[in-house]
């Protein structure tokens, strides 16, 4: 196994994740129980998963389930979907397959730190920052400059995870194309589709835009089902997936069955689900439109785009660190602080924290931050 610097995210998380008391940083949509799942499911699906053997599964995932899931592609099929044992495993996965000593990689930052440890575990890599002064805008000049003729793989994440940007139709197909020109893979972590504030704003999925491009998705983020831990990898590419798989072999071999069935009911409700998530996000915003707007003191503060995270600053004179370390310990209110998404690639700004805003009833967690700043002055 590649040797991998600590996961500063969830090694962040191992601590503080189920013992504070409010979670303000979940970079999840509001989950449902099982049984609230199931409700969604038609009758052969409710059958097929009582009466479910609990036998392995195929490594390419169960064909009912990638059946569904291409149908969320134009130009998928099928034979074009590779599942996982959630995201990152893919995400793993995919590098160790497209990347190797003597290639390069770019990466656009910031992002989930996998994104860029891994590449960096395997070949030299290159990042390119989007932008926070003009609303994490991406240069495509600055992404061609950074190309070089033993380049493999870009990767880019919209809607982005912490910041919640959504690159422009035009520029994402420019990307698609130039990677095709340019014999490059695009690896498009695309986990937050379809909780775009404006749906106009909903970028269309790489694996459709080109046939060398691979998508990545998972029921974790916009469906809001961590727990199943079923990811995806979509890809025209036929040969590669059946590299992908082979790859597989050597880490999860196949998926969960119940997950399995659990997920493809979930992807054929997934219409009523993104519209529950984006109703949630949309009723959550002005709760926080009004906290941030009681203290512009101490944070500056913008609504995502895209995705249920958003990446506000924070003003005070100590630092987000210390403050973001001193709300958990003394009022339970976790936040994620910028050193979590600190990039060894590109400058990063220090002053931001990630902040939830797709969970139901945020405004105890705000209540008690509230209550933490009043009895700070």
């Amino acid at each position: 196994m590649t040797r991998l610097p600590d996961f500063r995210l969830e090694t962040y998380f191992s601590r503080w994740e189920f013992t504070a008391r409010h979670h303000l940083t979940a970079s999840d949509a509001q989950t449902m129980t099982l049984g609230e799942l199931l409700a969604l499911a038609d009758d052969g699906d409710r059958a097929a998963f009582e009466r479910l053997p609990l036998g392995y599964t195929e490594t390419y995932g169960d064909p009912a389930l990638r059946e569904a899931v291409a149908a969320t592609y134009e130009h998928a099929d099928a034979a074009d979907v590779l599942c996982f044992a959630g995201a990152e495993e893919a995400l793993y996965l995919a590098m160790h397959v497209l990347l190797g000593p003597g290639d390069h990689a770019v990466v656009v930052t910031p992002d989930y730190q996998a994104a860029e440890t891994v590449p960096l575990a395997l070949c030299e890599v290159t990042g390119v920052a989007l932008d926070p002064d003009r609303d994490w805008a991406l240069d495509l000049d600055a992404v061609r400059a950074a190309l070089r003729p033993h380049t493999r793989v870009l990767s880019v994440n919209f809607p982005n995870n912490p910041t919640g940007a959504v690159l422009g139709r035009a520029d994402f197909a420019a990307l698609a194309a130039l990677c095709d020109e340019r014999g490059i893979r695009l690896f498009s972590d695309e986990v937050y589709r379809g909780l775009e504030r404006d749906p106009a704003r909903t970028l269309p999925q790489a694996a459709d835009l080109s046939p060398r491009a691979l998508s990545l998705n998972v029921t974790s983020k916009s469906l809001g089902l961590p727990g199943l831990r079923i990811g995806w990898i979509a890809c025209r590419d036929r040969e590669l997936l059946r590299r992908l798989e082979r790859a597989k072999h050597y880490t999860s071999i196949c998926n969960a069955a119940p997950s399995e069935v659990l997920a493809r009911i979930a992807l054929k409700a997934r219409e009523t689900i993104l519209a529950r998530n984006r109703a949630l996000i949309a009723r959550n915003l002005p709760v926080f439109d009004a906290f941030f707007a009681r203290h512009r003191d101490l944070f500056a503060w913008s609504p995502p785009v895209g995705g249920c995270v958003a990446y506000p600053r924070y003003l005070g004179p100590e630092g987000v660190e210390e403050f973001c370390a001193r709300l958990v310990e003394e009022a339970g209110v976790l936040l994620l602080p910028a050193s979590v998404f600190r990039s060894d690639l590109t400058p990063a700004p220090t002053d931001r924290f990630r902040l939830g805003i797709g969970r139901a009833d945020p405004e105890a967690g705000l209540a008690a931050l509230e209550d933490w700043l009043a009895a700070r002055t």
